[in-house]
């Protein structure tokens, strides 16, 4: 099966009968790529249409190819019979309202829930992002799978089901025993017939808190979404013991299964919220080369940049891999409505990589964030006073950050279906916003913050797609043809700075500044110039005398901060058995 590509544009004004006839074929063949072909999805369900008059209701929802049963002039609304996809094409158009038969009581209720008997409380990231203004315009994820590689997952009702109430959990493989445990019957996707037997195989906790951040479909006391993507499809990969501990050769294993599933399943988005210490070259490295096949196959990798913070030169494998989007991490410092306060997070891994590129390319919050985790697993246990003896979970470091910028992947994606892993790369740098000062200068340094904060709202409205991962050629650093270093370098006094950036240095410092702000006016000079790479003039490790295409030369005797980490002529064991795990716990911030 593979994903119908297409060059439709988020629809945000009515834009007459041809936008809406682009979007609803746009979405009935994505949802028919998703679902398998011909699998069972014209369930229908009653719900009100309303709109600025019965008209335009009654015209609506016949171009969506409703069945309209009552027309309910007084409150401007028809009643009529929908499936899945029906209604979210509806959904996409402003000035539309599409409710459930129950919520409607009166004309002017409003269909809002009644707070006092939500049992979820609010966790507050997807407000933050700007996620939820884009939920409340109908792009929830709605036919992007993620794929979450991790320690497992429990079964949870909010993961299990989308918002509507359709089954969405497509698929569990535990790649430790490589075993697929279980798949959803095609014919109850997106139905509330139920799916398949889901197995509570998550002992660590830490992979249900992450999917949960990326695609949970509940709804907080707040009334918003608890999950970025709360419609998006789940696939989870069990890699990783209940301490949180794998193998090389598990992780691999999982990656690849993900690569060969990715069209049975729809997988758009895999979340890698995991850390080793580099041991080679980026392209050296076993567990890269399979994530860099994963993006050269189409899957948009989100690699945490690892909890190893403060310090320059401390990004993990795979978060090194020049390719992928890496994440570190922000609080908000236990003052969600005041931006003033908001900081990286002391244990956010920092740039930039042995190779020269800046990371981690974005932040996003993972500080003290909220998620589905049972309190009998690993962590939960080792950590109850984070437990709120419900079903959730406080927890911080890069992993949640990383599950937070998954599901604003899987929203772009819904959004825009036809774009690449390099332009979904692009829009989200390009559209993040970065900590400056009041004088305008940064806050923190672009090895800390990489190109900001990120903003799910400006990300999918974000028309820039060609400002990441130029000069680089996946194709020919898989083959060993090419590799490729980045811009930054490092001084004699110390300091580290970026070639072709006159001006910029940074002296590998951590500031818990105050009075700074995240602001979308701050220009980077010649448009992300720092994004673009170099060729390696051959494929060996040494400190010195490395020569760029463009002239520009590393001085003789330069050395890294402690120097390379790995000896020349590192040889991987046969069977992989180098040690991988999850990011390792950090106090709350």
């Amino acid at each position: 099966m593979e994903l119908i590509q297409s060059s439709f544009k988020p629809v945000t004004r009515r834009a007459g009968l041809v936008a809406l006839l682009i979007a609803a074929a746009t979405f009935a063949q994505l949802g028919d790529a998703i679902s398998g072909f011909g699998s069972d999805t014209q369930a229908t369900d009653s719900y009100i249409v309303q709109a600025s008059s019965l008209a335009e209701a009654r015209h609506l929802a016949l171009e969506a190819g409703a069945a309209i049963t009552h027309e309910l002039g007084i409150i401007n609304a028809v009643a009529v019979e929908l499936s899945v996809e029906e209604r979210a094409r509806l959904q996409i158009v402003d000035g539309v309202r599409v409710l459930s038969d129950a919520e409607v009581t009166t004309a002017g209720n409003g269909g809002k829930p009644d707070k006092s008997t939500s049992s979820d409380p609010a966790t507050g990231y997807a407000l933050f992002t700007e996620a939820s203004q884009l939920h409340s315009q109908g792009i929830t994820g709605f036919g992007v799978t993620v794929a979450v590689l991790d320690t497992g997952s429990m079964s949870h009702v909010s993961l299990n089901k989308d918002s509507w109430g359709g089954w969405r959990y497509l698929a569990q493989y535990d790649a430790i025993a490589g075993e697929l445990l279980s798949e959803v019957n095609m014919a109850h996707l997106g139905t509330k017939r139920g799916g398949t037997g889901i197995y509570n195989i998550d002992g660590s906790g830490h992979g249900t808190h992450v999917a949960s951040i990326a695609v949970s479909s509940a709804k907080g006391d707040d009334g918003h979404y608890n999950g970025i993507a709360p419609n998006a499809y789940l696939v989870n990969v069990k890699a990783f013991d209940d301490q949180g501990q794998g193998s090389y050769a598990d992780v691999i294993r999982g990656i690849d299964w993900v690569v060969a599933n990715r069209n049975k399943f729809g997988i758009r988005v895999l979340n890698l919220s995991l850390s080793a210490q580099p041991q080679s070259h980026y392209w050296e490295d076993p567990l890269n080369q399979a994530v860099m096949r994963a993006w050269d196959a189409g899957i948009v990798v989100v690699a945490s940049a690892g909890n190893t913070g403060p310090g320059a030169q401390t990004i993990g494998v795979p978060g090194n891999v020049p390719y992928v989007i890496t994440v570190g991490a922000i609080t908000d410092n236990y003052s969600p409505d005041a931006g003033h306060d908001d900081r990286l997070a002391s244990f956010s891994a920092v740039g930039p990589t042995y190779e020269g590129f800046v990371k981690p390319e974005v932040v996003a919050p993972g500080g003290h964030i909220l998620g589905l985790m049972n309190n009998s697993t690993a962590i939960g246990t080792a950590h109850p006073e984070f437990h709120d003896g419900g079903a959730y979970f406080t927890m911080s470091g890069t992993s949640q950050a990383a599950a937070v910028v998954t599901g604003v992947v899987a929203l772009m994606l819904n959004a825009e279906p036809a774009l690449t892993p390099d332009m979904v790369k692009c829009k989200l740098m390009n559209s993040a916003r970065p900590a400056v000062n009041s004088d305008g200068s940064l806050a923190y340094s672009v090895f800390q913050q990489g190109a900001g904060m990120i903003n799910a709202y400006d990300a999918v409205y974000n028309w820039n797609y060609h400002c990441a991962n130029r000069g680089l050629d996946i194709a020919k650093d898989l083959s060993g043809e090419q590799h490729y270093g980045g811009r930054a370098n490092q001084a004699a006094d110390g300091s580290y700075y970026l070639m072709g950036l006159d001006g910029y240095t940074w002296t590998d410092d951590y500031s818990q500044t105050d009075g700074y702000i995240w602001t979308d006016g701050f220009v980077w000079t010649d448009g992300y110039i720092w994004t673009d790479a170099y060729l390696w003039t051959d494929g060996t490790t040494g400190v010195d005398g490395y020569l760029w295409t463009d002239g520009y030369v590393w001085t003789d005797g330069y050395i890294w901060t402690d120097g390379f980490i790995w000896t020349d002529g590192y040889i991987w064991t046969d069977a992989l058995t180098e040690t991988m795990s999850i990011n390792f716990w950090v106090p709350q911030e």
